[in-house]
């Protein structure tokens, strides 16, 4: 299908990408705003796609975790973004999509830098010292920071009802995951606060730029450009660090090439276009939840009994920004 760039006249092939009306109602959804025509549909849509990001998000740390049974740390970063490098690479050789417009560059240095490389780096730096557990207090506070992002870079300007129930449910993930992880700061927690800043800043910008060009293509590109730091990434870390190949630790590399670092980021940057930076990035209030639960499961760390208390409490905060989101 073609596209047609409504500040250029360069057509590009996309898939699944907005045109007309819905160009103009995706600006309107990550400005704050909704199209009275198209709202319903375009909440629940984009809401299932932001919540498909946020399932495919969730199991990234216990991924990670069995990632490092066979890589060091610097190994899996690169070998990840190769993985997804080659993945978003051909998606856009078969789709014979053209170069973005050089006015986009500037947001897709900020993608690649926070998404396809600051996060995983840092959190996979953390985890060698971290539970994954513990790790999810990065992502018990970013949905409150990427919402603050959004606000400062696109205007954005949600309800007091809003940042009143994002912050409910902050601390509430926040109290959650630190009694689940004994109160204790780690050695990596420098790595995961860092983890959460650039994180921020590459989903605002990602859900800026998903306005103008499809979500996978925002992902491509980031990607694209962080080719030659991976390879040279790879070039250096692989005879630097032992490589212990097992079913757990491929496993764990693909999923986070292929899902966390393509699939979902694809997911997750067009609910972001549908319904609003703001409101999409508090639905990832449920991922830490998500992530204590395959972290039991496939890791076997503990899981306290006031679980089922903190994931109805968080159930009840997103639903309230959701809300407080469509009033606005």
């Amino acid at each position: 299908m073609r596209v047609k760039d409504s500040a250029t006249s360069k057509n590009t092939i996309a898939v699944g990408s907005p045109t007309g009306t819905d160009t103009g109602r995706r600006a309107a959804a990550a400005a704050g705003g909704t199209d009275r025509a198209t709202a319903p549909e375009a909440n629940r849509g984009g809401i299932l796609l932001a919540g498909l990001g946020v399932l495919a998000f969730s199991l990234t740390f216990p991924s990670t975790a069995w990632g490092l049974e066979s890589f060091g740390p610097w190994s899996l970063v690169a070998l990840r973004t190769l993985l997804a490098t080659v993945i978003a690479g051909g998606a856009l050789l078969l789709g014979r999509v053209a170069v973005p417009d050089r006015r986009h560059w500037a947001g897709l240095v900020v993608v690649a830098a926070g998404v396809v490389i600051g996060f995983p780096l840092l959190t996979t730096l953390a985890l060698q010292t971290s539970t994954t557990s513990h790790a999810a207090v990065v992502v018990g506070l970013l949905p409150l920071t990427t919402a603050v992002f959004s606000s400062l870079r696109t205007g954005a300007r949600p309800p007091r009802a809003f940042w009143a129930a994002a912050l409910a449910g902050a601390a509430v993930v926040i109290a959650f995951t630190v009694q689940q992880s004994g109160g204790e700061l780690s050695g990596g927690d420098l790595y995961l606060f860092g983890a959460l800043l650039v994180c921020a800043a590459g989903y605002t910008e990602g859900g800026r730029l998903a306005r103008v060009m499809p979500g996978w293509q925002v992902v491509g590109w980031a990607l694209v450009l962080c080719l030659p730091l991976a390879v040279a990434g790879a070039a250096i870390a692989l005879p630097a660090e032992p490589v212990r190949p097992t079913a757990h630790g491929v496993i764990g590399l693909v999923w986070v090439a292929a899902v966390s670092t393509f699939l979902g980021l694809y997911v997750w940057y067009r609910g972001m276009a549908e319904i609003g930076v703001p409101r999409a990035s508090q639905l990832q209030l449920a991922q830490p939840l998500l992530t204590l639960v395959w972290s039991f499961f496939l890791l076997g760390e503990t899981v306290s009994a006031a679980a089922p208390v903190a994931a109805l409490a968080v159930l009840v905060c997103i639903a309230a920004t959701q809300r407080a989101g469509r009033a606005r």
